[in-house]
């Protein structure tokens, strides 16, 4: 079992400042994240896209803040657990025990909610017997792109993420590339790329087709597709890649005893905290009278949070508020020489 100060949800902007604001007031801390890398929105969504209400910072994109987010706390030598689902949450004396879908368990008298707007769980085929081969030949998600070198690779979608794995799979693979439209999603150079890599006969290229079956006993075997004007075409291959983008919900959070409306999650706006005592939710999934869904808003709510985790995690000492410019403190927590 691990114990620590205060554990954050969410590896977003919002739960990376908050780390920064926990490891700055001296309390330990550690993330916990559904997907596989840190950034959440902002590298899930939009990585590329100009970000500009971000204060002092004209302009960055989503993966720009994240970067400088990560650089910011890089002093403090963060643990983030990735690719974690918090599954259960339960109140042991004064202390939370949460356990994720991988067996991790932590011990803190502070979580907090920094999870955007929920979990962010792929779209999957919705051909029910694919189920059975997930995560073994059918991925929503590339973590090893080794396993599919020389093998036959059936990839749908028509975004970026599908787009960019055909053209880099190509090079190794045999690679189908399925779209249920004539028009793609992605970046118009990458697309550009896709059409001439198909009429160079280096990948097969189908257009207003999509999955109807799928044949397999011990492994994924073969593909059926289906067109619009109803002709069928079986496909054999060794994995099928679905990219449909991300479903953005609540998931287990739903059930831990919260005051929920919409999709959001009530707090007061002195500490953040729920109505449950030591369980603080920042960022895009809290609400309160004149909420504003900003990265701003979401920095100062996990400022005000990380406060009120002090008192909880230190019940014996007393908050003292120092100034970062001139605490010898905080510098030797930053790693900066004092004058």
């Amino acid at each position: 079992m691990k114990k620590t100060d205060a554990l954050i949800i969410g590896a977003g902007p919002t739960g990376l400042f908050t780390a920064h604001q926990l490891k700055l007031i001296g309390l330990d801390c550690e993330i916990v994240d559904n997907l596989n890398k840190i950034g959440g929105q902002c590298i899930e969504l939009y990585p590329d896209k100009p970000i500009y209400d971000i204060p002092a910072v004209p302009e960055c994109t989503g993966e720009e803040l994240t970067n400088n987010l990560l650089k910011q706390i890089k002093p403090f030598n963060i643990k983030f657990h990735l690719n974690e689902r918090v599954d259960e949450v339960k109140k042991e004396n004064e202390r939370w025990i949460v356990k994720t879908n991988n067996g991790t368990v932590f011990s803190t008298p502070n979580v907090i909610i920094a999870g955007g707007v929920g979990a962010f769980e792929p779209r999957k085929f919705s051909v029910k017997e694919c189920e059975k081969f997930e995560n073994e030949s059918i991925f929503y998600s590339i973590k090893d792109k080794k396993i599919f070198a020389g093998k036959t690779v059936s990839i749908f979608g028509g975004g970026d993420s599908a787009i960019d794995w055909a053209i880099e799979l190509s090079r190794n693979s045999k690679v189908n590339l399925i779209h249920r439209r004539d028009d793609f999603r992605g970046a118009k150079n990458s697309v550009n790329i896709i059409r001439q890599l198909a009429k160079d006969g280096k990948i097969n290229l189908f257009t207003k087709f999509q999955m109807i079956s799928i044949k397999g006993k011990e492994k994924l075997e073969s593909v059926e597709i289906k067109s619009e004007d109803e002709e069928v075409k079986t496909l054999k291959t060794d994995y099928a890649l679905g990219f449909f983008g991300l479903i953005m919900q609540l998931g287990p959070i739903a059930n831990w005893g919260l005051n929920i409306d919409k999709k959001t999650i009530e707090v007061d706006t002195e500490k953040f905290q729920t109505n449950q005592k030591g369980i603080y939710a920042v960022g895009d999934i809290c609400a309160y009278p004149g909420k504003l869904k900003l990265i701003l808003s979401g920095f100062h709510e996990g400022a005000l949070a990380a406060r009120a985790c002090f008192k909880l995690a230190r019940p014996n000492e007393k908050y003292r508020f120092e100034f970062t410019t001139s605490s010898k403190t905080i510098k030797n927590r930053l790693g900066v020489k004092s004058d």
